[in-house]
């Protein structure tokens, strides 16, 4: 009897240590990579316009617009369905700090891949869910492998950091990285000025340049 009893608790306990209700926590960052020294998530100062963005990712879109054949809105799975690319790369920010962080994330190049964009199109503006935004020649993004960010150390982006997506501007500036994007857009205005671009900064935000006009 008391076998069968104790038998009986051990499946109750087998069943409970089983139970669906568990839930798995994210992995913490990595601080390494191929031998390369990592920064950490928490080396980042808050220096966006209207503090951390918090986005119901339930009902999220990505949209893509202006001079393309085909504007689409694309949910956050739509956007993940992409390949995926990994890569170390620095932030460097104006107020004289910097990051060395492993980003995961999907090329902007394979996005505009789904549509045809128009020849007259020579902009790219990136616009966020705070209000901000930025631009770049279409070109930047399209010979040099520039992604949006979902994952940094291995962790998905959490809300400071930009989730869902912030972008990789890589020889830029940090003011170019752009968090909590929504809307990328194709236009022809070469004179397109962004937040910060607006009030003093360089166009181009290149890492080998002064960052003010």
């Amino acid at each position: 009897m008391k076998t069968i009893i104790f038998f009986t608790l051990f499946l109750i306990l087998i069943v409970g240590c089983t139970n669906s209700n568990i839930k798995t926590l994210q992995k913490s960052e990595i601080r390494e990579y191929e031998g390369e020294k990592l920064s950490s998530i928490g080396d980042f100062r808050e220096n966006s316009i209207k503090g951390p963005q918090y986005i119901d990712i339930e009902n999220y879109t990505l949209k893509l617009t202006g001079l393309i054949e085909e504007e689409l809105e694309l949910n956050y799975e739509q956007v993940l369905e992409h390949q995926k690319y990994k890569k170390v790369v620095q932030l460097n920010c104006v107020e004289g700090w910097s990051a060395n962080i492993l980003w995961e994330g999907i090329l902007v190049k394979d996005l505009l891949g789904e549509t045809k964009i128009l020849p007259e199109a020579n902009t790219i503006i990136f616009y966020a869910y705070d209000g901000y935004s930025t631009s770049f020649p279409l070109n930047y993004v399209l010979d040099n492998d520039i992604m949006i960010a979902y994952k940094m150390n291995d962790v998905i982006l959490p809300p400071e950091r930009g989730f869902p997506f912030e972008l990789v501007a890589e020889s830029k500036w940090g003011y170019k990285w752009i968090k909590w994007i929504t809307k990328i857009e194709l236009s022809n205005d070469k004179n397109y000025e962004g937040y910060w671009e607006q009030r003093g900064y360089s166009d181009t935000g290149n890492l080998n340049e002064g960052f003010l006009k």
